[in-house]
């Protein structure tokens, strides 16, 4: 009877695969009638390349992230790629100063010269998170880019440092001290842009595969690297032909990259601009029409503020301490304060 009534209904499973509605995909179909009857939907090279790619994209990709994701981590990695093509050329010159390969050089001077280097390094980083840690989640695109440029500028001192002998330790370490404010900079900015990313709850899981991401490029970057130094070997030309060419794409990547962002969290300058629109014309843009118009450079920034900028309103100063006021307008804000408690 079981049988007979299993025979008329067979029974049916669907496995489907993927976290998100938007990147669900049949894997298989199992039928029970009476036999057992396996389909598979994805032949063996699709399932391996899907697996390959599960090591380098967010489980439920593309819905588990922002639009914005993609373009980033393209640009991201390209610029990570050419940093570390131009890290060989620079751990070349810098081991070359130190004396590596030579028969003049000791072991002590060579230990000694390195712990120099990341001595100030380490300071350096310390007194960069003291003056500007907390600035780093609200100017994230901003840090982000600031320091790329710093890491390019240590890469530049590695370079520059067999040239001149006499100042050696010094240009080393003015090195180092670039690289520590990126160190602290990049880390920072990059656990703000991941929640950012994540829509599931999911930055744990855009962190890990970032890390994969940023390995692969490293490998690359650094076979490449291996191979451009061994081909500029002795020709200070080519070198710095090279370097110089990189550094110029690396700095246009992180400016792609950085400009692909649109945050939706509001700090001092997307709040003017969102403030100074809304007076103005009564709308409100969205995220993507404030992150067109706001900018990532210090420079920019400053100069737009000094400018161009236009105050929203005579008594009204975004971002200003209290403590910076004077006697007379502390005691005005504070009867201002008074006064709307009283009311309430």
């Amino acid at each position: 009877m079981e049988a007979s009534k299993m025979t008329k209904h067979p029974l049916i499973i669907e496995e489907w695969n993927g976290s998100s509605s938007t990147k669900l995909f049949k894997t298989a179909t199992i039928t029970f009638s009476p036999s057992l009857q396996i389909q598979r939907s994805v032949n063996g090279f699709n399932h391996v390349w899907r697996r390959f790619l599960d090591a380098f994209v967010p489980e439920g990709f593309p819905g588990s992230v922002t639009p914005d994701y993609v373009p980033f981590q393209v640009w991201d990695s390209l610029q990570g790629l050419s940093t570390y093509i131009r890290t060989m050329l620079s751990t070349q010159a810098l081991l070359s100063a130190i004396g590596v390969g030579e028969k003049s050089a000791t072991i002590i001077g060579a230990t000694f010269q390195w712990f120099l280097r990341d001595l100030t390094g380490m300071l350096g980083g310390i007194l960069f998170t003291l003056y500007q840690g907390s600035n780093l989640d609200s100017n994230a695109k901003m840090w982000r880019l600031v320091a790329d440029l710093m890491n390019d500028l240590g890469m530049l001192m590695d370079l520059l440092s067999p040239l001149f002998p006499s100042a050696f330790i010094f240009i080393v370490c003015l090195g180092s001290l670039s690289r520590s404010f990126t160190s602290v900079a990049s880390g920072a900015t990059r656990a703000a842009l991941t929640q950012h990313f994540a829509l599931q709850n999911n930055a744990a899981d855009i962190a890990a595969k970032e890390g994969s991401q940023e390995t692969m490029a490293t490998m690359i970057g650094m076979a490449l690297g291996m191979l451009l130094a061994r081909i500029t070997t002795g020709n200070p030309v080519a070198i710095w032909f090279s370097f110089l060419s990189l550094t110029m794409f690396h700095m246009y990547a992180n400016y792609k990259a950085v400009r692909c962002l649109t945050l939706d969290s509001l700090n001092f300058e997307r709040s003017s601009i969102l403030l100074q629109h809304f007076i103005e014309s009564g709308q409100v843009l969205s995220p993507k029409q404030v992150s067109t118009m706001e900018h990532v450079l210090p420079l920019w920034t400053t100069l737009r503020l000094s400018k161009s900028a236009k105050p929203l309103h005579t008594n009204v100063k975004l971002g200003l301490r209290v403590s910076t006021l004077d006697h007379s307008e502390m005691a005005n804000f504070l009867t201002s304060a008074g006064s709307f408690y009283n009311e309430g």
